[in-house]
């Protein structure tokens, strides 16, 4: 029996944009329908308990792809026919007519498909979970609890093992840039910036999401 995918909205088409495209060698494909009688735009980005878990914002443009730039400390997006800048980065959207069954979001409340809540000491910590596993670094995700701001990231510590992890540290205050600058080498403090062009830095992106994560046990 196919398992159900979950949907869950990012803040907005920038957060979006930067989720499948920016630090990406290739960025992701993306797919769009209709959700509740709204148009959005999702990728896959997980799979939980064989559940696919898919992120997604509405949009209410139509194109053949998702275009993504970074231009100093601003971020520039936009849904486009055509590849036409070539320092953008685009994202091909695929246009789903009608959804299958399987494809439609899970409406149970199955408290068994869930994150595990794991809190880390500091974000270097969490940066020696991002990186290194792929070719390109894992996103970050950050909520509010309500009280704290949760900043992420998602994982499985071995493929045999059913349980997943949102692997975290709390902040007192929401991040109010999108990227994580760190280095292995001169020992400073990991900081969030908006620009990603100092020399001997890495970077990890920072999705935000429109409420709190609903599969994470807090």
């Amino acid at each position: 029996m196919a398992k159900l995918p979950h949907y869950i909205e990012v803040f907005n088409m920038t957060e979006f944009s930067r989720l499948v495209c920016a630090l990406e060698r290739i960025p992701r494909t993306c797919f769009t329908f209709d959700l509740e009688g709204k148009n959005v735009i999702f990728v896959q980005i997980d799979l939980l308990k064989e559940h696919p878990i898919n992120y997604y914002t509405p949009t209410t443009k139509f194109g053949h792809y998702l275009s993504y730039g970074l231009k100093g400390e601003k971020e520039d997006s936009d849904v486009v026919n055509t590849i036409s800048n070539p320092t953008y980065l685009y994202s091909p959207i695929v246009r789903i007519k009608s959804l299958p069954s399987t494809m439609k979001p899970d409406s149970s409340t199955d408290s068994e498909v869930k994150y595990e809540s794991l809190e880390l000491e500091d974000l270097t910590s969490l940066i020696k979970l991002s990186y290194g596993f792929e070719e390109s670094p894992f996103p970050l995700f950050t909520f509010s609890d309500g009280t704290k701001w949760l900043v992420g990231v998602f994982m499985n510590f071995n493929e045999s093992d059913e349980v997943s992890y949102f692997c975290h540290v709390k902040l007192d205050n929401e991040p109010q840039k999108p990227f994580l600058k760190y280095s292995s080498k001169n020992g400073t403090e990991p900081t969030f910036v908006s620009s990603i062009t100092d020399h001997g830095y890495s970077y990890l992106k920072v999705i935000k999401l429109r409420d709190k994560h609903p599969l994470v046990k807090l």
